[in-house]
């Protein structure tokens, strides 16, 4: 019984006839798994068996292509479970190969295609990027131009027109001021005429001695007042049709020559750039740059030319309107002017009425929309 002992693992080393330790099994063991495992030993097809301590095999680990010496006898053999062995079989299968070629191992989760999904916050990134870029470039230009460095596209023919446009701006605007300070100043003279008459009125029904006189005068300042009323609707007309010309018609064709000389700066930004890149050398590196800044060259071009083209019909419209317009207003503010200070009433109402100018009457308000039903 004492004979017959239980094994133990641990003492069991095999030996030489020297009395050395025999670790030949072990080196030709670790060198045969490293050439096996590159060679594309997967996970899944390893086994590791234990034994019993009666069992002829001690410690075996099997492999289905691995053909190599017999492994050495190990102290003690655990079996991994097989759930963990399935999670490392996995590793090696959860490889994913998107429509570009290119292998991503992924972890766990759906599988994305980034070809198909756009990030909004790169698409973000990109706009801001080629802003940056742009405003960069047409900086560059009008701080090259200011110098007296950089080279600029002149249409002397539009240019010379579009100065003209914005000199007579500024003496429609100059016109449209002083005119506006006349309408004052006339308003307040018809207030003041219309209260002197109103005080004359009431002087001569107070004063029996000088009733005729104060009676001439009141009729006098009234129809004073009336006539100044009526002339200051014939200056009220010129003043708004005035005003609509030069802060809407003129400004709209203004706002459109702007955005021309910003395609204009861009234009010579995106020429000068091309330029460059020609003057230097072509090669593997700088023929795509060169190829893009030729496409960009070309749709800033196609841009420019539209704008100048918009710039060149709006001008001319302005010009044949406001010829017309100009023309039906200084007659109206000439004809109403003479026909007041001469004192003729009749012609002055008469150039209302061809002007198709109608007074309101001092103290009415405006019918209501119940009346105007």
């Amino acid at each position: 019984m004492d004979q017959e002992s239980p094994k133990n693992s641990a003492a069991e080393i095999p030996v030489t006839s020297n009395g050395e330790v025999d670790d030949s099994h072990e080196h030709n063991f670790n060198r045969d798994l490293k050439r096996s495992l590159p060679s594309g030993l997967g996970l899944s097809e390893t086994q590791i068996t234990s034994h019993g301590f009666d069992s002829t095999k001690e410690g075996v680990i099997e492999a289905g292509a691995f053909q190599g010496s017999p492994a050495p006898p190990l102290p003690s053999v655990m079996s991994p479970s097989r759930v963990a062995a399935s999670r490392l079989a996995q590793q090696g299968s959860d490889l994913i190969v998107p429509a570009g070629g290119q292998r991503t191992q992924t972890k766990s989760g759906p599988v994305i295609l980034a070809d198909e999904i756009k990030n909004p916050a790169m698409e973000k990134l990109e706009l801001v990027r080629k802003w940056s870029l742009n405003t960069y470039k047409c900086t560059r230009q009008i701080i090259s131009e200011k110098l007296g460095r950089g080279s600029r596209t002149v249409d002397l023919e539009l240019e010379a027109q579009i100065d003209i446009l914005r000199d007579n701006k500024k003496k429609y605007e100059n016109i449209l001021k002083l005119a506006q300070t006349l309408s004052t100043q006339l308003f307040q003279m018809v207030h003041t005429q219309r209260q002197l008459g109103d005080a004359f009125a009431d002087l001569s029904l107070k004063s029996l001695e000088l009733h005729e006189e104060f009676g001439y005068n009141a009729d006098t300042q009234k129809l004073l007042a009336k006539n100044g009323e009526t002339l200051l609707g014939a200056i009220n007309f010129f003043i708004a049709s005035v005003n609509t010309l030069v802060n809407k018609t003129i400004e709209d064709t203004l706002m459109t020559v702007k955005q021309y000389e910003s395609a204009r700066i861009e234009y010579d930004a995106y020429r000068t750039d091309l330029e460059e890149l020609n003057l230097g050398p072509r090669d593997a590196n700088t023929l795509p740059k060169i190829e893009q800044s030729q496409h960009l060259f070309q749709a800033h071009k196609e841009k420019y030319d539209k704008m100048r083209n918009d710039v060149s019909i709006k001008l001319k419209f302005l010009e044949e309107n406001k010829v017309k317009v100009l023309h039906n207003q200084l007659v109206l503010f000439h004809n109403a002017i003479a026909a007041y200070f001469a004192g003729n009433q009749k012609q002055l109402e008469q150039t209302l009425k061809q002007f198709h100018i109608k007074l309101k009457s001092p103290g009415v308000d405006a019918p209501s929309w119940l009346e105007e039903q």
